[in-house]
């Protein structure tokens, strides 16, 4: 089998690469010429240099390829230029489905995110049947990527064979950027999360993301949905496993809800004067509103989704973080009692 995967640079992506390759796949990658790669030649993937925001470029790219994996995505929540977020999240998607409809492509799976679900407010799970209105979405991050679903959607209309799956939030090793729940736990780690907010939300296994994007493409039907979640945690359960497995103890002081909010309006003008990433996103403070729980029972029962424990995910992350100094103040003992 010859996989072609957008996005294998970034944290799910170089899992669903590496996962395929574990598997015997030929894998395929198309990465921007800068980003970081070795771990991807490391693997023995091929390489093609170019972005989603060039349809020849991945056109050209994804020919031959018995199945796409579309894993590409601008993944920010405080962000300045946002036509450029737009133009990966939205029209980088249109250039993949279209390519792939052009070449005829057997099977394609986009990653899409829980973020275009709506959340109860009352903290039930959501499932895929909780759509979500473009003008409840909160940020340009979410809204991106519920109209980059509705460019699937259309894809799939015109008979394009493509899965949507919807990963909660991935946890492990890897989260090189890192990701906001990554940059989580490294602020708290890092001594700089005193407090914590009554939020919630939905953490899976990274290694368990990369499974389900595999089994979607082998068993998922066309059109349809697949949350890729695991188990709904508080913040501050997520934070005391974080804790155990690194020796810290949780912060006890619990913050209103309103105060991230309000200190987050106060800092984005500075922030946006500086240049500097806000100490408080203020996305991040609007989303932390509600409990983000979500209800993966559909794709365990038609995808096979695996379960394995977060908390030896958790454990990973800790230990990849310091290993690459992401994380201060740990000694060779503990990162080794991490693994």
């Amino acid at each position: 089998m010859e996989a072609f995967v957008t996005g294998a640079s970034g944290f799910v992506g170089s899992h669903v690469a590496r996962l395929l390759v574990e598997r015997g796949a030929r894998v395929r990658c198309l990465v921007r010429p800068t980003s970081r790669a070795d771990a991807l030649r490391s693997l023995g993937a091929d390489l093609v240099f170019g972005d989603v925001r060039e349809l020849p470029a991945v056109r050209r790219a994804m020919r031959g390829a018995d199945v796409v994996f579309h894993c590409a995505a601008d993944y920010r929540l405080d962000v300045r230029d946002r036509d450029a977020l737009y133009d990966t999240n939205v029209a980088g998607t249109n250039n993949v489905m279209c390519a792939a409809f052009e070449l005829g492509t057997p099977r394609v799976v986009h990653t899409s995110s829980v973020a275009t679900l709506a959340a109860s407010a009352d903290g039930t799970p959501a499932d895929e049947t909780a759509r979500a209105g473009l003008a409840e979405l909160v940020g340009p991050y979410k809204r991106s990527k519920w109209l980059a679903e509705r460019v699937v959607e259309g894809w799939v209309e015109r008979g394009l064979p493509a899965i949507i799956v919807n990963p909660s939030t991935p946890v492990g090793e890897g989260d090189g950027k890192p990701t906001p729940t990554g940059r989580i736990i490294v602020d708290f780690l890092n001594g700089r999360m005193p407090a914590y907010v009554d939020t919630g939300l939905n953490v899976v296994d990274v290694r368990d993301v990369a499974a389900g994007h595999l089994l979607a493409a082998e068993r998922g039907r066309m059109g349809e949905r697949y949350i890729l979640g695991n188990v709904n945690l508080t913040l501050l359960e997520l934070l005391e496993l974080v804790g155990r497995t690194a020796g810290r103890r949780a912060p006890r002081l619990r913050l209103p809800v309103w105060l991230p909010l309000a200190l987050a309006r106060i800092e984005a003008p500075w922030a946006r004067v500086t240049g500097r990433a806000p100490r408080v996103s203020l996305e991040g403070a609007r989303m932390a509103k509600r409990k983000m729980y979500f209800d993966p029972r559909k794709a365990v029962r038609e995808l096979g989704l695996p379960a394995n424990e977060v908390e030896a995910a958790v454990a990973r992350a800790v230990k990849w973080f310091v290993d690459h100094r992401v994380v201060h103040g740990f000694g060779d003992a503990r990162a080794e009692a991490a693994s």
